[in-house]
C-alpha cells in the first residue's frame, strides 16, 4: 500500500533551520524526517490533552485515592527492587 504524502513549503528563521540541520547531522537524519516528528510529537500531545480534558469530568478521584492508599499486595521480587545506587531520589 502506497502512503499519501502532502508537501508544504516551511520557512524558519535562518538560525532554526542552521540549528536543526546541525542536530539532523549529528543524528544521521534528514530534516524533513526532524520536522515530521516534530509535528507529530505536537499532535500527540495536544491530542492527550485534549482527552484528559474531555474525561475529567469521568473521573473518581476518591476511588483513585483509596486505591492509592491502600495496602500492596506480595512485595516485589528481588529482581524488580532497587538498591541504593539506583533508587530514585527523594524530593
Amino acid at each position: 500500500m502506497k502512503k499519501q504524502l502532502s508537501t508544504y513549503p516551511l520557512r524558519l528563521p535562518k538560525s532554526l533551520k542552521a540549528a536543526v540541520a546541525n542536530i539532523c547531522a549529528e543524528e544521521g537524519t534528514s530534516i524533513n524526517q526532524f520536522v515530521a516528528t516534530a509535528v507529530a510529537e505536537k499532535v500527540s500531545a495536544m491530542k492527550t490533552a485534549d482527552f484528559f480534558a474531555v474525561h475529567a469530568a469521568d473521573a473518581d478521584i476518591d476511588a483513585a485515592l483509596r486505591l492509592l492508599a491502600r495496602n500492596g499486595g506480595q512485595p516485589p521480587e528481588p529482581h524488580d527492587r532497587l538498591d541504593e545506587n539506583t533508587r530514585p531520589q527523594q524530593t
